[in-house]
Order: structure tokens, then sequence, then C-alpha cells
């Protein structure tokens, strides 16, 4: 357990070097400030609660097109000159749009954040989204959807996969759109999701570096504390109705090799703090079971074995949509049966459903996951990013705090009993990709 004392140390020895405060302005947007001196460096995130969740039918995909005409130019700035300023001022910036959230980031030298501020709120109110622009971005999404998704294999069946999983819940459409919508999309769509959704009452800025929280406060307010909030559009609950038997589809598409991706309904991270989520944690440790390391028992079951190429399995834990799937996603060899991969990742679950997992196993899942916790929280943008996540999906930041120590409590008994009561055939879905040839 040596291992797990060193990372726990130098664990503790971060958190003292790094403190946060919270501060909100009268407009209602929030300012989190990550306090870290250990270089003049400085990382900020503006997060908007609004992805591709929050979107209707007919117009999939604008929350990522808006992300991306974002950088096309205010009222003072001209298409393409964000990015320019920012490199000539020595910093890096990009964005990104998800399930759950659109977030604009830039890193800079700490007396830079001025700057950073200045043009942020510059674009939260004065963005202008011409017809011309507009039409010349959504080519390039539309590009982006063919080669991240249409030309992938893997990006085809996780695309087949969400939909077919999720009946009722807006997680069935992809955050990139289907292609029919974007063809069809107009200059206004999007200028309609930036009015409906960018105010300062729907973000959250997130700075993270070697700053003072007062002055940070101070620059908020100067640059976004006169940005009037918006009365923003009701959000309705978006539940997904029990699934109540096996999901199976069969997806050709062209690739080289046979592929499968599973993935059973289960509860994720509770909201309150106060609620116990032995459950959550005990999945984030089975997930470190089964896959992520040559000794899991995936990769010694599909890959050592020579049944499959690639193989993993993935727990979300954290969403504001409240629901997601544990999933195995394998690339199988050729000549493998999808029957037999299959059977095999069950028995697995079962195995662990009857008989628990080993303390050898629990040392190395929880010695990997400190550790992969801890090299997160050294850099100051994960540092950012954790809070920003879990923020705009309605966790409260200092949830982190404790997730070493809730992970530290998992036992061999709450991981079988997660495995026991969460894998059940009716909560299953299952897309096998069969490949077709490229010459065709």
């Amino acid at each position: 357990m040596r291992i797990l004392t060193l990372f726990i140390g130098f664990f503790l020895s971060f958190t003292i070097l790094a403190s946060t405060n919270e501060f909100k302005l009268d407009n209602g947007l929030r300012l989190i400030v990550n306090e870290d001196h250990r270089a003049p460096v400085v990382v900020s995130q503006v997060w908007y609660q609004a992805g591709s969740i929050d979107e209707v039918n007919g117009k999939t995909g604008v929350a990522h097109v808006l992300e991306h005409m974002m950088f096309k130019g205010t009222k003072t700035i001209k298409p393409g000159e964000f990015s320019e300023i920012i490199a000539r001022s020595g910093g890096r910036e990009n964005a990104f749009t998800g399930t759950d959230y659109t977030c604009y980031f830039q890193t800079m030298e700490k007396s830079n954040l001025e700057l950073s501020f200045k043009m942020e709120s510059d674009r939260m109110q004065n963005l202008v989204i011409t017809e011309e622009e507009f039409e010349k971005e959504i080519k390039v999404v539309m590009e982006e959807r063919r080669w991240r998704t249409e030309d992938k294999p893997e990006g085809m069946l996780n695309e087949t996969f969400n939909a077919l999983a999720f009946k009722a819940h807006p997680y069935s459409r992809p955050i990139v759109g289907w292609m029919n919508d974007l063809e069809s999309m107009t200059y206004e769509d999007a200028l309609e999701w930036y009015q409906n959704w960018y105010a300062p009452n729907n973000a959250i800025i997130v700075v993270s570096g070697d700053v003072s929280p007062q002055e940070v406060f101070q620059l908020a307010q100067k640059y976004f504390g006169s940005i009037p909030q918006k009365k923003l559009p009701q959000r309705k609950p978006q539940l997904e109705p029990s699934q109540k038997g096996t999901i199976r589809a069969e997806l050709k598409a062209q690739g080289k090799l046979p592929m499968i991706q599973m993935g059973y309904k289960v509860p994720l991270l509770n909201k309150d703090p106060m609620k116990t989520n032995t459950e959550a944690y005990a999945l984030e440790v089975l997930a470190g079971v089964l896959s992520g390391t040559s000794t899991s028992r995936i990769q010694k079951k599909l890959i050592q074995s020579g049944k499959a190429l690639s193989a993993y399995a993935n727990y979300p834990m954290l969403s504001r949509g409240d629901v997601g799937t544990f999933e195995f996603v394998v690339t199988l060899n050729q000549g493998s049966d999808p029957a037999n991969i299959e059977q095999n990742i069950k028995q697995e679950i079962q195995n662990i459903a009857n008989e628990g997992v080993t303390q050898e196993e629990l040392n190395r899942v929880k010695a990997n996951v400190i550790a992969g916790d801890v090299y997160e929280k050294d850099s100051m943008f994960y540092q950012a990013m954790i809070i920003g996540q879990l923020e705009t999906m309605g966790y409260p930041y200092k949830m982190k705090d404790g997730y070493i120590a809730n992970i530290e409590k998992i036992t061999s008994d709450d991981v079988r009993k997660a495995a026991q009561e969460f894998f059940k055939e009716e909560a299953l879905t299952i897309v096998h990709l069969v490949p077709e040839s490229l010459d065709k």
C-alpha cells in the first residue's frame, strides 16, 4: 500500500497550495477562482450551461455550430481576430461543446487575464452572426461530422448506440447534430441559440492560476458586471422511461474489423452531497477492475487471448441529464465471434456478482484512480475543468474534494452488489458493427 500513501501525501500537499473562492455578480454570473501560485500562468474558462441536451429536434448540432460562430467576430472584432489577439499575447485558446455545456478557454501569462475577460465579455453580449460567415462555417461543421462520425466506424457505432439506448432523452442525439439538420440550419437558428442561452445568469467563469481572488473578482465586475441578465427558456424535465428489455441492432459500416458496443443503464452520482453515493463509487471501481490496465479482467480475457484488438469499459459517473450507461467497446480480431465476446464480458460481470473482487484488484484500481486524480489536479487547466464540469452539470464543485476518500471506502462487497443489481438483460443495449469493404 506504499503507492497509495505516496499519492495521498502528494494530494494533501497539493491541496495546501491551492485554495478556491466563489463570487456572484448582481446579474447572476458566478465566478470561481482556484488560486495556485506554482507558476505565473492563468487559465480562464467561461462555461455556459447550454449543450446538446437543450436542443430540439430539427435543430440538432446548433450548440456546437454556435461554438464555431463565437470566433467569427463582434461589433468591434473581425472574424478570426479573437484567436489572433490571444496568440499575439502568447496565449492559447479553444472551445468545446458537450451534451451538458459549452466552454471557451484561454491559457495565458497571468498579466493577460484582463485581456481574456475583456474579449469574453465582448462576445458574450456583442457577437455578430452574419449569413455569409455562417454559410462558410456550417460547411466546416458538416465536414467535421463526416471525418469524426460518418467516415469512422467507431463514430457510427457510438452514434447508433446512443440513438437506441435513449428512447426519450436528448442524449440520444449526437452533439455534432444529424447531417440533415445541419444542411437545413440557418444563421437565424444560431442567432436564436445565442440570444436564448448566452447570458451572465447562465454562465460560470472559472479561473485557475497565479492570481488574487479579489483582483479577479474586480476584473469580473469591470467587464461582466454591466451585462444584463436574460430570462432563460424554461427547462422541462426530460426523463428516460425504464427500459423493459434488451435492445439489439446490427450496423453495417465501412471498416476493416467488427466492433461491439454494449451498455447497461446504471445510476450516476447523486447531485445532493448529503446523499449516499456508494453505488456510483462502486461502479467507478468496477470500471477499473474490468478495464484500464494490462492486468484488468477485460484486457486479459479478450486482448491477451487474441480475441480482440482493443477493449475497454467506461462509466460516466456525472451527468446533467441524470441518466447514463456503463459501456463496453470492443474491436474484434478477424475470426472472433461477437456472441462469444458478449458472453465473455457477461461472464466476468457474473463472476464479480457472485464472488466480488480481490483485495489485489481493489488496491490496484484505487492506486490508479488516485494517481489519475492527483495528476489531473497538478494541471491548472484540469483544476478549472473539474470545477466547471461539476458546476454546469449541477454538482457542487466541492464534491471533488471527497472523491479520493469515497473511492477508498469501497469494498469488494460494494462492487459485488453493484454488479448484481444493475447488469441485467432488461437494461442492456448492444450494437454489433459489421464491416463492409472500403471499396464500396
